[in-house]
């Protein structure tokens, strides 16, 4: 077990566990919930993991060719993402009915931003993936992070500021949280890995921990971002125009 197999081996190990489990929820999700959307979806994150072992499988027998490798990665949180989501539609939360929805009167809607910035985090992603597989330089990972850190703040801050929306300002929280330990990670990362210091190298150790700490807590960020946005889905009423008979637009 040398060179790195007992990390493969373990890896792909755990892959099969995670494989087994989807398994089971996709036909839990067949024979016991209602909700034919839900279904659709578990299914979905069984497609999306078989998927990502065949773009696993890819990157050995091509070894680690960066494109694989990234659409490795990207797949891989994408399948962590829609698990979120199944967690939180079958949450007590989800299932009880909303008394009454916020009104998001400001511009952009909070729901638009969140749109935006699962984006930004998405080309945030294949950024890192080219850059960690040595696919492309790290300036568009580096430049991007700016990005990514102003739509995250602005998102979250005006998550913060609706009103009686408990469960999205929890999730707000959390996500300017893990923003800033991400920023430091990312700096920590940059430091050990392209920065060169006079009369400091940095170990391999420190290397692997700081890289390993920034790609999770940046699938946490992603995921976060995720259950924000359906969350503002569920609670946040939002304004839009509708035709009446007389073929006026009015605000509903």
């Amino acid at each position: 077990m040398l060179t790195g197999v007992v990390y493969e081996h373990s890896h792909r190990v755990i892959a099969w566990f995670t494989g087994a489990c989807t398994i089971a929820i996709a036909f839990w999700t067949l024979f016991v919930d209602r909700r034919r959307w839900m279904k659709y979806l578990a299914f979905g994150a069984l497609g999306t993991i078989i998927v990502q072992g065949i773009l696993g499988g890819l990157t050995v027998l091509h070894k680690l060719p960066p494109e694989v490798s990234t659409a490795h990665a990207a797949v891989g949180q994408t399948f962590f993402c829609i698990a979120v989501a199944i967690a939180v539609f079958t949450g007590r939360d989800w299932v009880e009915p909303v008394a009454q929805p916020v009104s998001d009167t400001g511009h952009p809607k909070l729901l638009v931003l969140c749109w935006y910035s699962i984006l930004i985090l998405y080309i945030q992603l294949i950024f890192g993936g080219m850059f960690r597989h040595h696919g492309m330089s790290w300036a568009p990972h580096v430049i991007n992070a700016v990005s990514v850190a102003l739509i995250l703040t602005w998102t979250g801050i005006r998550a913060l500021l609706l009103p009686r929306t408990e469960p999205i300002r929890r999730s707000a929280v959390v996500l300017l949280f893990l923003l800033i330990v991400q920023i430091f990670l990312g700096f920590a990362a940059f430091f050990t890995r392209v920065a060169e210091i006079p009369g400091l190298a940095p170990s391999a150790v420190w290397l692997v921990l700081s890289t390993v700490a920034h790609v999770a807590v940046g699938a946490l960020l992603l995921a976060t971002t995720v259950v924000l946005t359906l969350q503002t889905w569920k609670y946040v009423a939002i304004a839009h125009k509708r035709e009446v008979p007389e073929g006026k637009a009015i605000a509903a």
